[in-house]
């Protein structure tokens, strides 16, 4: 039986490793994604589902966040399978609201129907209220969606990893990470994705809870350049801010090169 359960986890890990290549070939805008998964939940408890969802999400393009004192940054690499896809049609970073935004390490497909949702959610709340809805409001709203799909019959859990960055009056610059169970952390800074164990180790050096916006720009792209392959350059990467004005911006291709520039 243990022999049986061992094939059926590596068939179905190879599924998933199927569906993140299809999505990376497809430069993170869909492709038909099909997932054959073994038994939900070992003898010990463990959900096997949620195992294999991580394991997209570790085989995922690289993305991290750092919180400044004076706001949030998020970069991810963008790096695409082939020169002919259009790059400027990628985009992994996502506005939820005018302050807040968030990036995904994973299937890009199910990255899209959760920001589908987000959006849908903070509208309604902005239709009820009159207001923007709260980061954190938005992040448990997000959590609760990849939990349910961990627990309800005829769905799979969500391949991905989010990181959630925002700017509200009452908490200030906040940064989230929301993992396929549903469960989800207040961060000072992290990483997703390819390489996050290495990502993470440097930024436990170079983080200070006093960093400014600007310098947390620097220290993410130092980050990023660490792990990444081949060359680094504004094409090839994206780097959002939201700062004390509240407005969640990613920034133009020049505007890049000139931080990239500075650091070399």
């Amino acid at each position: 039986r243990r022999a049986r359960r061992r094939r059926a986890r590596r068939r179905s890990i190879g599924t998933w490793r199927g569906a993140l290549k299809t999505k990376e070939e497809d430069g993170g805008h869909g492709g038909l994604v099909v997932l054959v998964l073994a038994d939900d939940v070992q003898s010990v408890g463990e959900a096997l589902q949620i195992e294999y969802a991580l394991t997209a999400v570790a085989e995922g393009k690289t993305a991290l966040g750092i919180k400044a004192r004076n706001g949030v940054v998020l970069c991810t690499d963008k790096k695409l399978g082939s020169r002919l896809v259009d790059s400027d049609d990628v985009k992994k970073l996502e506005m939820l609201t005018e302050s807040c935004g968030l990036v995904y390490a994973g299937v890009g497909p199910d990255y899209r129907v959760l920001v589908k949702k987000a959006r849908k959610q903070a509208q309604q709340y902005f239709l009820t209220y009159g207001e923007q809805k709260p980061v954190r409001g938005l992040v448990q709203d997000l959590a609760a969606v990849m939990q349910e799909y961990t627990q309800s019959g005829g769905v799979r859990p969500f391949g991905v990893s989010l990181l959630v960055a925002g700017y509200d009056d009452v908490e200030g610059p906040q940064l989230f990470q929301v993992d396929p169970s549903g469960a989800y952390y207040g961060w000072k800074a992290s990483a997703i994705g390819k390489n996050y164990k290495n990502a993470r180790s440097f930024l436990e050096k170079r983080y200070a809870d006093d960093v400014e916006l600007d310098d947390a720009i620097h220290t993410a792209l130092l980050t990023m350049r660490e792990g990444f392959e081949g060359e680094m350059n504004e094409h090839n990467v994206e780097l959002a801010v939201v700062g004390t004005d509240g407005l969640f911006k990613t920034l133009t291709p020049p505007e890049l090169k000139d931080y990239l520039d500075e650091g070399n």
